[in-house]
């Protein structure tokens, strides 16, 4: 029978939350009616406030906690996105956010992969469960005529500022806090979306594991005032730990925070960053994955899943700046290194010959037609490890892989719907997975890594 929804806006009710979805909301059922409640958890119980609603399905935000949950954290009187720093799984207990991102990963996996005899286990935690950002961007607004930073509240544009940033790294916390004491007292503007005038726009803070950094000011301007400079400098001045401090141009009427033209105001060019005695560069565009220890954990566990690796080559695809190429390349055969920046590959290629690694070839472009022509090139391709953005992999890509039947692929993704789709359609184009493995690598929010190999069995005689 079909459900009518008969909940109005602002509607005032109570409800039990039963279960976790995927992209991290609690849901409860109001007289057979789904109803979606961020920032719940299983267990609670809720006085909520309606503040949609559709034909089979409403949308509420809490307005007290009647009776919590056993796996909320003691602060009952936290209840919003805001109170919680934008960290949509803050309200809970660590032990729980891992208990709730495993069944996130199973469901994934059930309802979009539509495969059920699969292992899912146990979510790898991270070892810092805050401050484990190494990278940081935060656009700016004014408020009561103070230049403030912090973050996009829940499905909006508006700002809210927080004292302290609890996954940022302490070192990225002092320098957003210099900046913005400089910033207000230079009284500069502030860039507003809707009328696409004035100038600040964003910073960007990215540090390395020896608490050196790289600042970034993105403002909406075609050049650089001599402003910008002094600011900068004197920022650098204070903070001996800024090593690298670019200017960005973003003239664009754009989310996106980077601008085309990034200018090295003084400085390195780059910060250097360390994983098993392979040093990176990286640069204000370069993809470096947000949270480093986790990182080291994840790429162990996914270079051990290629078998005989030392006899293979292997594609790393989306491969930003080298990292698990240049990883892979230590035990491998032969790598070839795909990514679609440029920056990102200069960085690698860099990297690379710093480190006096020759087994990795770097191509720039797109991984759903480079591969497919390294492919029809007739290039020994053994093994393909994929650590796509997270719309996840282009179809054609799945169906070339199938087609010459590459043996193994070990696929990372950062969102498990993408990854259950995928999965779904290699395991259709004769693909076999037997497990998931789950990684924390965002603490405090719904976000989960997953991990996975798959062969290819012959026995499927795709054509």
């Amino acid at each position: 029978m079909e459900t009518t929804n008969l909940l109005q806006k602002n509607e005032i009710i109570e409800i039990l939350i039963e279960k976790i979805v995927v992209g991290g909301e609690g849901i409860g059922y109001y007289n057979g009616l789904a109803v979606f409640v961020p920032m719940s958890v299983p267990g609670d119980k809720l006085k909520i406030k309606i503040i949609s609603t559709k034909k089979t399905y409403a949308r509420g935000i809490i307005e007290s906690i009647i009776i919590p949950s056993k796996d909320r954290i003691n602060e009952i009187s936290k209840v919003t996105f805001e109170d919680f720093q934008g960290c949509d799984f803050a309200m809970m207990k660590y032990s729980a956010q891992l208990k709730y991102k495993k069944i996130i990963v199973a469901d994934a996996m059930e309802k979009i992969g539509k495969i059920k005899d699969i292992l899912i286990n146990d979510v790898i935690p991270s070892d810092n469960i805050y401050n484990y950002r190494n990278k940081i961007i935060e656009p700016f607004t004014k408020y009561n005529g103070k230049i403030i930073s912090g973050f996009f509240k829940k499905k909006s544009h508006d700002i809210f500022e927080v004292e302290e940033n609890i996954l940022n790294s302490k070192i990225g916390n002092k320098i957003i806090k210099e900046l913005k004491i400089i910033l207000n007292r230079e009284k500069l503007s502030v860039y507003d979306e809707n009328i696409h005038s004035g100038t600040l726009r964003n910073v960007m803070i990215r540090t390395n594991s020896n608490d050196e950094a790289m600042v970034v000011l993105i403002i909406n301007n075609h050049k650089i005032d001599k402003i910008y400079n002094k600011i900068l400098l004197e920022l650098k001045d204070k903070i001996n730990n800024i090593k690298s401090v670019y200017v960005s141009l973003n003239t664009d009427k754009t989310n996106v925070a980077m601008g085309k033209k990034n200018i090295l105001i003084a400085g390195n060019k780059t910060i250097k960053e360390n994983i098993e005695d392979i040093i990176f560069n990286i640069s204000p565009l370069s993809f470096f994955q947000i949270n480093l220890e986790q990182a080291k954990k994840l790429y162990n566990k996914a270079i051990s899943l290629f078998s005989d690796i030392r006899n293979k080559n292997i594609v790393d695809g989306y491969s930003g700046t080298g990292t698990i190429a240049m990883l892979l390349a230590k035990k491998a055969q032969k790598i070839y290194s795909i990514e679609i920046i440029k920056d990102a590959i200069l960085d690698g290629m860099r990297a690379a010959k710093e480190n006096n690694i020759q087994n990795i070839t770097f191509i720039n472009g797109k991984v759903e037609e480079k591969l497919v022509e390294l492919i029809e090139n007739k290039e020994k391709i053994d093994g393909i490890i994929f650590d796509p953005p997270r719309k996840g992999i282009e179809a054609n890509v799945l169906e070339a892989i199938a087609k010459y039947k590459i043996k193994e692929i070990v696929y990372i993704s950062c969102d498990p719907a993408t990854f259950a789709r995928d999965i779904n359609i290699l395991v259709s184009l004769g693909y076999k997975i037997d497990e998931v493995t789950p990684f924390d690598m965002f603490p405090n929010v719904s976000h989960v890594e997953c991990l996975g190999v798959l062969y290819f069995e012959e026995i499927n005689n795709y054509n």
